[in-house]
């Protein structure tokens, strides 16, 4: 499973999704989606421009968490 940590670095940051969405000329649904964890998916361009705005590596935003098996 992949965590997103937007929330966190937006935090580290102090900067709200209004001004992520300025910075980046991303859309605020979004930003909100990706900060609330509510997406399935992200575009490579998106990770590139939040990476910009946010001075930070794509490493800061993604993590793989392994997730045990329910069946074991």
């Amino acid at each position: 499973m992949i965590k997103v940590h937007l929330s966190r670095v937006m935090g580290e940051r102090k900067v709200n999704i209004a001004e992520v969405s300025r910075l980046t000329g991303l859309h605020r649904n979004g930003i909100s989606r990706l900060y609330y964890e509510e997406t399935d998916g992200i575009k490579f361009d998106t990770l590139e421009k939040l990476c910009k705005a946010l001075d930070c590596e794509i490493t800061d935003l993604l993590e793989i968490i392994e997730v045990e098996d329910k069946d074991s």
